[in-house]
């Protein structure tokens, strides 16, 4: 972790990677019908940036830019409802990528994505199931797994990439 940064340094930095969260969260959702045969199965680029949140800034941080990104996320997409979905998903994804932070070294960050990633998406059918009132939405499950391991293995990777790269430039 690096050295925390405080007043209008810190507070810029928090909102130019909620401002580059969303800005791919809202590119992704417009491609979203053509990257994916499976509904709900996207790749979560702007989870790179959750996950550079918590291994660089911290938990407190982190947890700040993923709520302003899920709250502009539902604003500017017009789709409110997504708001229950994906703040319980991002809620659990962050738990886990905080309490791996704890356990994993810095050339281990990449395995964080993939466990968030199958918690965002448990947090989602969780969310589904009490809207619903259903637990059969939770067959879904499987297929989510599968395709969240795929989508962290490659959001982890790249954020792991960032986080060597910029370690780099400050040095």
């Amino acid at each position: 972790m690096e050295r925390p940064v405080k007043g209008a340094g810190r507070i810029t930095r928090l909102a130019l990677l909620t401002a580059i969260a969303l800005t791919i969260f809202l590119a992704e959702a417009q491609l979203d019908p053509l990257t994916t045969a499976v509904p709900g199965v996207k790749l979560g680029l702007a989870n790179i940036v959750t996950v550079y949140a918590v291994f660089v800034l911290g938990s407190g941080d982190a947890l700040l830019v993923l709520s302003a990104r899920i709250f502009l996320g539902a604003v500017f997409s017009g789709q409110m409802m997504t708001l229950i979905y994906s703040a319980a998903g991002g809620f659990l994804s962050w738990c886990v990528l905080c309490l791996l932070r704890k356990a994993l070294t810095k050339k281990q960050i990449w395995l964080a994505s993939p466990a968030a990633a199958i918690f965002h998406n448990t947090g989602q059918l969780l969310a589904a199931a009490a809207v619903l009132r259903s637990w059969a939405v939770m067959a879904y499950l499987p297929y989510l797994v599968l395709a969240a391991l795929l989508a962290g293995l490659f959001t982890g990777i790249a954020a792991q990439a960032l986080i060597r790269r910029l370690d780099r430039i400050r040095k």
